[in-house]
């Protein structure tokens, strides 16, 4: 008499200690394996990895965090505090005043030529170096003759100091002796009193700034030019795209990219000015050519009114970070980085 292996129904639990092996049931599945993403992470030697990679990454960036910390947070968190404090240098303690100096600072009426003064220095010098840059970079990216020393003669401004280019400028500004002079006589004119009369002092200072910026941006764009691809001009020529058309649809978008780093960084520099102003008008006549950052350094060290240059320091950046942030979201819907 044979003995037979019952096998449960359907929805049935087969009973205790019975073996289905070699049933009609077939075999049961066998449990699957832990996943290989689990054992990684329950890897004792993985957490280990980990927690190596992560102490390496802080060490390496941890001088860098720390002087950016110390050198640029720090002071404009502190120079923002200060900016609700009265003080003079001299009072052991600053006293509060809350939003008595932004109160003041514009109900000013010279503030609004000072604010004004700065965006037309800025906007220009910004706008004009980098005209006047992607025009000499494509002029030298044609390979005229003696490129590398107009190189040279283009980047040589933005190698001077501040101080150095504004006596330069002085120079050729003198009505009297300056190159100025020499270049209105051509014409039968007498030269304008660049840097002491309040109609010329603004561009002055505004000339002399973008020639000095102008050989930085020229350089960019010219080596810009010749990274982009050949392959592309090559098309467009065959589609008969030449001279102006060819730089304004095909020259421009692929400069995107570099345009868009001039802009940031140039606004940043431009309304950071001092030492051009300093040398060349001192602000003046007047606050002619006063821009926000000369404006901070008269408040604080000139009339030692820090609360007041602290609040002409914050509103410098919060006009920067407005600015800025315009630009970025501006870049990230026109400015095209496929290559």
């Amino acid at each position: 008499m044979s003995l037979a292996v019952r096998t449960p129904r359907p929805g049935q639990q087969a009973p205790a200690g019975s073996d289905t092996k070699g049933s009609s049931a077939g075999p049961s599945a066998p449990q699957a394996p832990p996943r290989r993403s689990e054992a990684r992470r329950r890897s004792p030697q993985r957490r280990r990895r980990v927690r190596r990679d992560a102490l390496l990454f802080g060490a390496l960036i941890a001088p860098n965090l720390i002087a950016i910390i110390v050198f640029s947070y720090y002071p404009a968190l502190y120079n923002i505090g200060l900016s609700f404090f009265e003080w003079d240098f001299v009072s052991p303690s600053p006293e509060w005043v809350g939003l008595g100096n932004y109160t003041d600072l514009f109900t000013d009426a010279s503030f609004g030529q000072i604010l004004m003064n700065t965006l037309i220095f800025t906007g220009v010098s910004v706008i004009g170096s980098l005209v006047l840059g992607l025009l000499l970079g494509s002029v030298l990216a044609t390979k005229v003759p003696f490129t590398g020393f107009a190189q040279t003669m283009a980047f040589a401004p933005h190698m001077l100091p501040g101080a150095a280019v504004g006596i330069l400028w002085l120079f050729m500004f003198d009505p009297n002796y300056g190159l100025s002079r020499w270049a209105f006589s051509l014409f039968g004119a007498d030269s304008p009193a660049w840097t002491t009369t309040s109609d010329w002092s603004l561009w002055a200072i505004t000339i002399a700034y973008t020639w000095q910026r102008l050989g930085f941006v020229t350089v960019i764009c010219y080596t810009a030019i010749l990274d982009l691809p050949k392959d592309l001009y090559e098309a467009a020529a065959l589609d008969g795209a030449h001279g102006w058309k060819l730089f304004r649809h095909l020259t421009l978008p692929l400069l995107s990219p570099i345009t868009f780093f001039l802009s940031i960084t140039g606004i940043i520099s431009a309304a950071q000015a001092f030492d051009i102003i300093s040398i060349m008008t001192s602000g003046g006549p007047g606050t002619s050519s006063s821009t926000l950052s000369w404006m901070v350094y008269e408040e604080a060290f000139q009339k030692f009114d820090i609360g007041t240059a602290s609040a002409a320091a914050t509103v410098l950046l919060v006009i920067l970070l407005i600015i800025t942030y315009v630009q970025v979201r501006y870049g990230d819907k026109k400015v095209n980085y496929d290559s």
